[in-house]
């Protein structure tokens, strides 16, 4: 290919994308249909991201993915009757082109393929979301929730709950929403209401409320009704303490973000959501570690069985730790967590039991936290039923992330270049590193990255769709 094809190649490119930005925004605020290709939004993606989403899709079905075929099926869909959905253009490009040379018979395609949506009601009623803290999670949340704010969404981010309220707070807590050192800028517009004690982030109105402890607050004054309060301190871990929240008017349900206590059920979206029941009024989303790993130890369990394993979780530090020396309750967290690597434990591997109850007992577990901010790594040594290989084991894995009911807990790669910023904003809860795979008769190592901020906010946003029955269907069906 001569290098003026190249270029040329690339403008083609570059105006079917820029053709596609708008619709998708479209089908978004006024249908409230979420395109994605192979799991990944295309939701307010640039015209580069939509190009880049479309240049990995060879790993996914083993042959090249263009705009230009996912362009003439974007702009179908905003002509057609749709409830809010999901709806992945990648798988629906890759099956219409493999047997049709023209567009002649998509809206035939089209038709039977997005039935579902073409048949089931739109959901209007608006569900209200409180946020009690605004720290790392807290504040991701809030850019999720913001991101996926439109007609189509019923949830809806009203207030956070915080400590403080002295002069200039506002400004501190709307500074860390709008510039962060790991994610990056906030990708809209921030505004303060001073006299109402708000911030308007995107439009969203978000009520600030300065309380010392759950019975301070009276949602109801805010017009905020059956709220789901997402408890992100990590004050409370049990009923008792967390039940606090369900005394407040205004308040229905809690969502923890760090694993619960006692009979509290521990949730990993994508392994056991089907245990939230409509009238359960508590839940977990477990923890990061737990999140990262589970998924894939469900895939591998399916499939070869695991008699017995043991995780190694390279942890990024965190705000429990101590920058320099410093008196500390917890073993060696003391110590400096930006000059030193620290041995400590983590309750992650017995957590998994709480999700996948046939794993209790199985799994052993340590931490080593080591001086970077974001991103982690779990290394999962098991020992398998069955026997298998490493080209076996990475060939199921890269499938079950393609096509399986967990295709958005897992991703894959076999990048020899990947290193742990490269994951930073991954929206999956764990990533396979395919190279890294050491697979021998019974035995088998897996490395799984995460990061263990973004994609672990990813899961508990679903977990908070679930519990407010506002999950909405993946076509085409998986």
């Amino acid at each position: 290919m001569s290098p003026e094809k190249h270029f040329l190649e690339w403008q083609t490119s570059q105006t079917y994308a820029e053709s596609i930005a708008p619709v998708l925004g479209q089908l978004y605020r006024q249908k409230g249909v979420e395109v994605i290709l192979f799991g990944k939004t295309l939701v307010n993606a640039t015209t580069i991201d939509i190009i880049k989403a479309h240049r990995v899709a060879k790993r996914y079905i083993g042959c090249s993915l263009t705009v230009e075929q996912t362009q003439p099926i974007i702009h179908h869909l905003i002509n057609m009757d749709l409830s809010p959905c999901r709806i992945d253009v990648g798988r629906l490009a890759h099956t219409f082109w493999d047997s049709n040379e023209d567009t002649h018979g998509l809206d035939d395609f089209l038709q039977t393929a997005l039935k579902g949506s073409l048949e089931d009601d739109p959901m209007t009623e608006p569900r209200d979301v409180v946020l009690y803290g605004f720290g790392r999670i807290g504040r991701l949340l809030t850019r999720l929730l913001v991101d996926k704010s439109g007609p189509g969404y019923p949830l809806r981010l009203r207030a956070i709950v915080v400590r403080g309220g002295k002069e200039g707070d506002l400004e501190k807590r709307a500074s860390l929403l709008r510039r962060d050192s790991v994610h990056g800028q906030f990708n809209g517009s921030i505004v303060i209401d001073h006299e109402r004690k708000a911030i308007i982030v995107n439009g969203n109105y978000i009520q600030v409320i300065y309380a010392n402890k759950p019975q301070d607050v009276d949602y109801s004054t805010f017009g905020i009704k059956d709220a789901l309060v997402v408890d992100n301190t990590g004050v409370w871990r049990d009923t008792e303490g967390l039940s606090q929240h369900l005394t407040c008017k205004g308040t229905k349900k809690v969502l923890l973000t760090a694993p619960g206590k006692g009979e509290i059920k521990n949730v990993v979206f994508g392994v056991n959501e089907d245990v939230i029941d409509h009238e359960d009024t508590i839940i977990s989303a477990a923890s990061c570690t737990t999140n990262a790993i589970t998924p894939v130890l469900k895939a591998v369990h399916d499939k070869f069985g695991v008699l017995f394993g043991h995780i190694e979780t390279v942890h990024s530090f965190t705000n429990d730790q101590n920058l320099i020396d410093n008196f500390h309750t917890g073993d060696r967290r003391g110590r400096a967590a930006s000059l030193n690597m620290v041995l400590t434990s983590t309750g992650a591997a017995k957590a998994v039991a709480k999700a996948m109850p046939e794993m209790a007992g199985k799994l052993t577990g340590n931490a080593i936290r080591v001086p970077t901010p974001n991103v982690s790594m779990a290394v999962m040594n098991l020992q398998l039923e069955q026997c298998t290989d490493k080209e076996a084991l990475n060939a199921y894995l890269r499938e079950i992330a393609l096509s399986s009911r967990l295709s958005a807990q897992i991703d894959f790669t076999d990048s020899t270049e990947v290193v742990s910023t490269d994951l930073v904003g991954s929206r999956y809860p764990g990533v396979v590193d395919g190279v890294a795979t050491i697979a021998q008769e019974n035995r088998a190592i897996l490395y799984i990255w995460y990061d263990n901020e973004f994609g672990y906010s990813c899961q508990v946003v679903h977990c908070m769709e679930q519990m407010m029955g506002v999950r909405y269907k993946t076509y085409p069906y998986v």
